[in-house]
């Protein structure tokens, strides 16, 4: 096994061909050894050079409205009434720590996804 660390898209790109042919390794041989350690080191290369933002909380409210089919009406019993739910979608106004744990626990939205506008 000849593992060297990822430093450019070249790099990268060789580890993932190599990822491929290793899929099927059995944990604990040479290969599932190999394939172990290059997962590893791509996971390293991609939280680097390929990082995810969290999305932002409005639009995840609003993604998340879309999945359960919810209007705005169904949100003023968790955020405060007809024309804070306005001002929070249309972001006049941020979350307040409430809100997000309501939204949370009612909605089942990823708290890191709710906490950029945290009041």
């Amino acid at each position: 096994m000849k593992v060297t660390p990822i430093k450019t898209t070249r790099d990268y790109d060789r580890a993932l061909r190599r990822i491929e042919r290793l899929m099927d390794a059995k944990p604990g041989t040479k290969n599932g050894d190999e394939l172990d350690v290059l997962t590893t080191l791509v996971e390293a290369y991609e939280a680097k050079h390929h990082a995810i933002c969290p999305p932002d909380p409005v639009e995840a409210i609003k993604f998340r409205m879309d999945q359960l089919g919810l209007t705005r009406k169904d949100l003023e019993a968790m955020l405060g009434g007809r024309g804070r739910v306005s001002e929070i979608l249309t972001k006049k106004r941020g979350l307040s720590l409430e809100m997000i744990r309501r939204l949370h626990r009612e909605l089942h939205i990823p708290l890191e996804g709710l906490i950029g506008t945290a009041a």
